[in-house]
């Protein structure tokens, strides 16, 4: 059996699923986290739910971001400092809105319809949890973990010799001597 180019339908499809493999993976992680941090800290403390969750929600994202960088990603790193920096602050503004999407859908669900039980709470969350992920998936892997280019074919560098090839080119500073 052969092979596929990595620039046919049936590579790329595959490539998207190794991606979204390793995506929910980390993703599955800090659900875990998130869910369990939330129903922690709603257990132990008496902090609003909302207040709770979103604690718990920048918990999971400090481990995602572990996760995403060294593991889901980790072959899209640019080493350089700009490029750690830029990736960062992406990420935490991206990370930002999913938290804002998450918390907002539990926040509507906890006040809006007083659906605030701990079943409910935990629904809500989950609910906000999915729908965030989709946002995630795709501003991380379009705009904070990009694909690094492809390493292009070497340059040819053509050398012309004198009297080889056509004559040199003149230019005002060559034409003076």
């Amino acid at each position: 059996m052969s092979k596929p180019e990595n620039g046919s339908a049936l590579g790329r499809v595959r490539s998207l699923a190794r991606e979204v493999a390793r995506f929910g993976a980390v993703g599955g992680l800090g659900v875990l986290v998130n869910l369990g941090v939330f129903n922690l800290i709603r257990q132990v403390t008496d902090l609003q739910v909302v207040r709770a969750s979103v604690i718990a929600t920048l918990v999971a994202i400090t481990t995602n971001y572990l996760g995403f960088r060294y593991f889901a990603y980790r072959d899209r790193a640019d080493r350089t400092g700009a490029g750690r920096t830029r990736e960062l602050v992406l990420f935490i503004a991206f990370s930002a809105i999913g938290l804002v999407i998450e918390n907002g859908i539990l926040f509507t669900a906890t006040y809006g319809f007083h659906w605030d039980g701990p079943l409910a709470s935990n629904f809500f969350k989950f609910t906000g949890i999915g729908i965030a992920t989709v946002f995630r998936f795709w501003s991380y892997r379009t705009w904070v973990f990009k694909a690094l280019p492809a390493p292009g074919a070497p340059s040819l560098v053509v050398e012309q010799r004198d009297g080889q090839g056509e004559a040199p080119l003149r230019t005002p500073e060559t034409a003076a001597n």
